[in-house]
């Protein structure tokens, strides 16, 4: 049960007043979040350049609070008595339930607060945390396909979910070791800690901005969370194999692959989106990585060409991406029950066409961030049993909860293509 503390723990750094711009900002982002369907990360980043004057710790008010009431929304919406489209008077009747639950004080002389019944709030806060889909925040359809999905574990993975994500950095070996990035961040006041198992990564032990540091300009690390790096690892790339990431997106797992490849051999990056794969070169370029290629899937033919030419093909499936809410709260909301449907024929799809290009004796990796079986083993299953998966054998999968784990939420299957 979530009480109101984790709620409070949300946010590293609490004013002690509020500032005007501060929030007249959280409330803009806010607006064009809820109301015009805009990504919460890309709004934010537009927002928080507005203002040159702002210092590290407004910035960080800013992303955090409209982050939190993001997360938020439906046990806010329902404790301030408002409905979507919101207005602005809603928008900041929803600020005040946010602050009246962090113990900030509502500055009386602003006309925007006149009638905030800080009572009642915390009335209705205690009542509406009785049902677990206001207090967890989540739609009902949502909230229905969990309990059908993962039965009685959907309670925890869901309170989890609702945590805020750790940022983990995954260190680039080709330049630097984990040692050396350790060092200059500190240099740089930015404590990190290792995570046993996890040999590449470091997570940060306050949040910070890590993409203005010199080691990162350097190319010595990526941010990546801990679950994602276990996608390469098992994959398991060997210098001066031929490697395949066939959804390679802006290339996150494709830099991971290259590096563990010691720059030797080749790894062709896919995807269907060429603005995602021009940042992956970008991203390349400053990781010293020269062994991936990109291509365009435009037509048929592009997976054609490649049929049985792969040592190794990772398909990192497009999905709901319902085990990473934590960064990413707003899909919750633009997510609709006809979504999962479409994506799972998208899925099933996607693994009988890019299966082929794997070489007999070579390996498939199917991975997603979700924690849905219906999209993770049962998508697996389904696929050997049809004629595109008849010459595959399942090895062994990996089922990452938020719950255990504390990262994020992932599922991935090794299978092996008969010789």
């Amino acid at each position: 049960m979530h009480t109101h503390s984790s709620i409070q723990n949300a946010v590293y750094y609490l004013p002690m007043r509020l500032h005007r711009t501060l929030v007249f900002a959280t409330i803009d982002s806010l607006d064009l979040i809820f109301n015009e369907q805009k990504q919460a990360d890309k709004v934010l980043r537009a927002t928080l350049k507005k203002d040159k004057r702002w210092g590290s710790r407004d910035r960080s008010f800013i992303a955090e609070t409209t982050y939190d009431i993001v997360r938020w929304k439906r046990l806010y919406e329902e404790i301030a008595e408002v409905q979507a489209p919101f207005s602005r008077g809603n928008l900041y009747r929803m600020f005040a339930v946010w602050c009246t639950l962090k113990g900030i004080a509502i500055p009386k002389d602003w006309t925007q607060f006149e009638e905030t019944p800080t009572r009642r709030i915390k009335g209705r806060f205690d009542e509406l945390s009785k049902t677990r889909k206001i207090r967890e925040s989540i739609p009902d359809w949502l909230d229905e396909l969990g309990v059908k999905e993962l039965g009685k574990k959907w309670d925890k993975e869901l309170a989890a979910l609702n945590k805020q994500a750790e940022v983990v950095l995954r260190v680039n070996p080709l330049k630097a070791t984990l040692e050396d990035l350790q060092l200059a961040l500190k240099e740089d006041e930015i404590l990190t800690k290792t995570i046993k198992g996890y040999p590449h990564a470091l997570v940060l032990r306050e949040r910070a901005n890590v993409f203005i540091t010199d080691a990162f300009k350097k190319g010595w690390f990526e941010v990546q969370d801990a679950s994602s790096q276990k996608v390469a690892a098992l994959l398991d790339p060997k210098p001066g194999m031929r490697i395949i990431d066939a959804c390679a997106g802006a290339g996150g797992k494709s830099l991971h692959i290259a590096s563990l490849m010691e720059n030797k051999g080749q790894v062709v990056s896919m995807d269907i989106y060429e603005n995602k794969l021009n940042e992956l070169k970008r991203r390349a370029r400053r990781n010293g990585i020269h062994n991936i290629e990109t291509r365009t899937i435009d037509s048929t033919k592009v997976i054609k060409k490649l049929l049985e030419k792969a040592d190794k093909v990772l398909i990192d499936s497009p999905c709901t991406g319902l085990g990473v809410l934590r960064r990413n709260p707003d899909a919750k909301w633009k997510m609709n029950p006809d979504f999962l449907e479409e994506i799972k024929v998208t899925q099933s799809e996607i693994l009988d066409s890019y299966s082929r290009m794997v070489k007999p004796g070579g390996d498939l990796v199917y991975a997603t961030c979700s924690i849905l079986p219906s999209e993770n083993e049962k998508q697996v299953k389904a696929f050997l049993k049809r004629n595109a998966g008849e010459n595959f054998t399942f090895v062994k999968d990996e089922k990452i909860l938020p719950s255990s784990s504390g990262f994020d939420g992932f599922y991935m299957a090794l299978l092996k293509k008969n010789i």
